[in-house]
């Protein structure tokens, strides 16, 4: 019940400040954020969907199927990263940089993109787990020169 009422929380902060799913980086340039996502689908089979989301929960761009809510999913994703920072920095300390959870239904993995935002992408469970690092880490990383506007390297 915790959970369901943070994430009406910050749909609610969302509607308030009247900016839809750019709340939190209205300097963000999504068209180009979404095209990483597009071009991340096309090239990773069995890739389902993917995210990115402002280190504070807020939705940045999205590439989800309809079975998922894309707000909610920021939130949670948010959340989790939180928590891997944590753990990286009190075992190694060190700076986060992924975290895969594999399901019965398949794998959620969150990149980091830049010190304020994730990238999380969904692929089925027979997803070649190499290909999908080898393909979102370089998408990540361009995410996060979008998102803070330095130039791709």
């Amino acid at each position: 019940m915790k959970r369901a009422h943070l994430i009406e929380r910050l749909k609610k902060v969302a509607k308030r400040t009247g900016a839809g799913t750019r709340t939190a980086a209205a300097r963000v340039p999504e068209p180009a954020v979404a095209a990483e996502l597009k071009e991340l689908r096309a090239r990773v089979p069995l890739l389902t969907g993917s995210l990115v989301a402002s280190a504070d929960g807020l939705l940045i761009a999205q590439d989800l199927p309809d079975s998922v809510e894309p707000d909610g999913m920021a939130a949670v994703t948010a959340t989790g990263l939180s928590l891997a920072h944590r753990i990286a920095q009190t075992a190694h300390g060190g700076d986060f940089h992924e975290v895969v959870i594999r399901g019965a239904d398949g794998y959620v993995v969150s990149y980091a993109a830049g010190p304020h935002a994730s990238l999380t992408v969904l692929a089925g469970p027979d997803a070649n787990v190499g290909r999908l690092h080898l393909e979102s880490r370089p998408a990540a990383r361009a995410i996060a020169a979008h998102i803070t506007g330095t130039r791709r390297s």
